[in-house]
Order: C-alpha cells, then sequence, then structure tokens
C-alpha cells in the first residue's frame, strides 16, 4: 500500500468515482424511462399509421383522416430523431459508468503497486468519464428541447 496516505485519503480517493457511478445511474435511469415511453409512442403512432393508411385505400378516406396521417408521419419522425438523442444519452451514461468503475480499479492498483505512478492516468480516465457524462446531458437536453417541438406540433394540428 501506498504509504503516503491516511486511510481517510484512500476511502476519500475510491468514493470520488463511487459518486459519480451512483449519479449518473441517476441519470440513466431517467433517461431509459424516457427511451422506453419514446419508443412506446412510436410504436403506438406507427399503429395508427397502418390503420389510417389501411383506410386510405378505402373510399371513405376524409380530409381528416388524411391530416391526422401527416400528423402522425411528422410525429413519427420527430420521435425517431429524440430517439436517436436519448438513446445516444443511454450510450454516454452507461459508458461513464464504466469508465468511474475502471478508474476505481485503476486507484485500487495505483495504491497497491507503489512502482508505477498511475496518477496521470487515473486523473485523465476520471475526467474522460466526466467529459462522457457532460455529452450524456447534452444529448438529454437536446432532447428536451426537440420534445416542446414535438408537443406544440400535435397541439397545433389538433
Amino acid at each position: 500500500m501506498n504509504e503516503q496516505f491516511s486511510i481517510t485519503q484512500i476511502i476519500q480517493l475510491i468514493l470520488a468515482p463511487a459518486v459519480m457511478i451512483n449519479a449518473t445511474g441517476l441519470l440513466l435511469l431517467t433517461v431509459s424511462n424516457k427511451y422506453s415511453l419514446i419508443l412506446n409512442r412510436i410504436r403506438l403512432l406507427n399503429e395508427e399509421k397502418r390503420r389510417l393508411a389501411k383506410r386510405a385505400a378505402e373510399t371513405s378516406f376524409s380530409t381528416d383522416d388524411n391530416q391526422r396521417l401527416e400528423s402522425v408521419l411528422r410525429q413519427v419522425g420527430e420521435l425517431t430523431r429524440r430517439s436517436r438523442m436519448v438513446r445516444n444519452a443511454n450510450v454516454c451514461y452507461f459508458s461513464a459508468i464504466g469508465i468511474f468503475v475502471a478508474t476505481s480499479l485503476a486507484l485500487g492498483v495505483d495504491l497497491i503497486l507503489t512502482a508505477i505512478d498511475l496518477q496521470p492516468f487515473l486523473l485523465t480516465v476520471f475526467l474522460l468519464g466526466m467529459t462522457v457524462d457532460l455529452i450524456g446531458v447534452v444529448y438529454s437536453g437536446l432532447d428536451t428541447l426537440r420534445a416542446y417541438a414535438v408537443v406544440k406540433f400535435e397541439v397545433e394540428a389538433d
């Protein structure tokens, strides 16, 4: 064990990535739920699109039905773009968790192997995790902005 650290300092070092794992896990939980809701909404709209397309083949297809079909098609397109952003946020958060776990493991190795100085590597890996986390937050923010546009269109279409 590296003698330059007290037990308290060692625990603090190991807890920093653990706190980030926990925080990122909470972000991942909310984004995963949002992802599931978006995908379910796309499935429902696709089902409605199929019903409207089937009705379009009949003679009773009204102007309202045509407007609804156009609205559904636009919503599916917008939701598909949103699902890509939320998927990217999910991937970023999962990656950040993996990076923070790797940071914790590398911290343990650094404390045991005193002959090798891993501190520059540790800082780099930890900052990489923070950067990937930030990218996930940006994707989540972009999705939030796009979500408003989708709802606004749906309200205006009615």
